[in-house]
């Protein structure tokens, strides 16, 4: 670790308070005997999760050890309020999904917790299953899943969809339901396609949010990595330093090809009359918003314009399925496809495959501010260090933060990001995109 990263001071806890699934008035505050605590979200995992681990002499309740005092075996409400060196806060509800005892002998005991959101545990509830039939956009269905089904009184990040889904659940999971909704949906402003959705949490709520949205979004903060060891030595115009970094921008040419992120056909067929219908495109065909200037120049003799497909998916259309309305209007939409396979099916395929063209991991000093989905602006001095231009034009410029974790000890808070973009070269600048 180098000089600048232990100047990273550690952030406070200022509440750390498990209560008891036998007596709501029975709390056990941890604040004290916490040795190291990690809190993880990102834009593929449903919840967010938290691991603390803390140190128990046997007084926290009833002069007894927390485990046996509440007694703490899982479920139980934890809340938990952070605060960095910024005056940046966290304050999360959780609840207790796994205790492991870590060490144990007759003065003290260590102990780790493993906190997730309560909707994870909604959502494996019989009752939260997603049974009846859902019509309408599928931003609304989402909505729909989130109030009605897991119940969630937490603040709903939702953008609107342009497409409709009409769907019965048939007894499948609410998380199961929402990520499968993901990948059918297209942004309102881009009814011509850019298919593709994320559902994630962070400390702020849920997000059902279009990859176009995100990366359509201003960059919340600037970040560089340079080869001064000051951590106070930040360049003006950036929010902040860079204390380690690894960048990622080699990308498995042949795995991307197979999942089709640039190339692809689609095969539909029509039981209603039979038509056959072969669609070839390229991600060079279609308008989509990107971090960076482009997409990899390939060698010419694989160039990715040529319509020379990598991947072929087959879909059977599902024309004049569980229509809506009045007689009339059910016969109207017989012919009507429900789910838009042509605008939607290989478009998602291929923005999800392009997402992750770009990676780099950064770890800062701890910053509550950020989230994942967020995007941040990253400056790498180059190698080469020309006078008249020393930033690496290649990996720096915009990110999305894909996941992100704080690291909480007695002696230091840092922040690691995992960032991810679809494209590459430096596009913008570390003040404004």
């Amino acid at each position: 670790m180098s000089n600048a990263a232990k100047k990273s001071a550690p952030a406070s806890i200022t509440k750390a308070e498990v209560i008891s699934n036998k007596d709501s008035q029975k709390t056990a505050s941890l604040v004290n005997g916490i040795l190291r605590l990690t809190y993880h979200e990102s834009i593929l995992q449903d919840s967010v999760k938290a691991y603390v681990v803390f140190g128990d002499v046997g007084l926290a309740v009833d002069n007894k050890s927390v485990i046996e005092g509440l007694p703490l075996i899982g479920t139980e409400d934890f809340k938990l309020e952070l605060e960095d060196n910024n005056e940046n806060k966290l304050k999360l509800n959780l609840n207790v999904n796994k205790v492991k005892p870590l060490y144990e002998d007759g003065s003290k005991n260590v102990t780790s917790l493993e906190l997730v959101s309560e909707e994870v545990f909604r959502n494996e509830m019989g009752e939260s299953r997603c049974r009846g039939r859902i019509n309408g956009l599928i931003s609304d269905s989402v909505e729909e899943i989130f109030t009605d089904r897991l119940k969630t009184e937490k603040t709903l990040d939702i953008e609107q969809s342009a497409n409709r889904y009409n769907f019965i659940g048939g007894g499948r999971k609410p998380f199961y339901m929402l990520n499968l909704l993901s990948k059918q949906g297209i942004p309102q402003d881009k009814s011509d396609g850019n298919a593709g959705f994320l559902f994630y949490e962070t400390s702020n709520g849920y997000h059902f949010k279009s990859i176009e949205g995100l990366f359509r979004q201003d960059q919340k903060k600037s970040y560089v990595f340079n080869n001064s060891t000051d951590a106070q030595g930040i360049p003006a115009g950036y929010d902040g330093k860079i204390l380690e970094h690894k960048s990622d921008n080699s990308i498995n040419v042949q795995s991307k090809m197979n999942m089709g992120a640039y190339k692809s056909k689609i095969v539909l067929f029509n039981p209603f009359d039979c038509e056959y219908k072969v669609i070839e495109q390229t991600a060079g065909e279609v308008d989509v918003t990107s971090a960076g200037k482009g997409l990899p120049k390939f060698n010419t003799k694989f160039d990715t314009e040529k319509k020379d497909f990598t991947r072929t998916t087959f879909y059977l259309i599902d024309s004049g399925t569980m229509p809506i309305g009045s007689t009339q209007d059910q016969i109207t939409a017989s012919t009507s496809d429900n789910f838009q396979a042509a605008l939607t099916l290989n478009q998602s395929i291929r923005r999800y495959n392009q997402l992750f063209s770009g990676m780099m991991e950064i770890t800062i000093a701890g910053d509550f501010s950020l989230h994942a989905g967020d995007v941040i602006f990253v400056d790498i001095f180059s190698v080469s260090a020309e006078k008249d231009d020393t930033l690496n034009r290649e990996s720096g410029g915009l990110y999305i933060i894909a996941d992100l974790c704080h690291y909480l000890d007695a002696d230091a808070t840092y922040t690691k990001l995992n960032l991810a973009r679809d494209s590459f070269g430096r596009d913008g600048n570390h003040s404004k995109r």
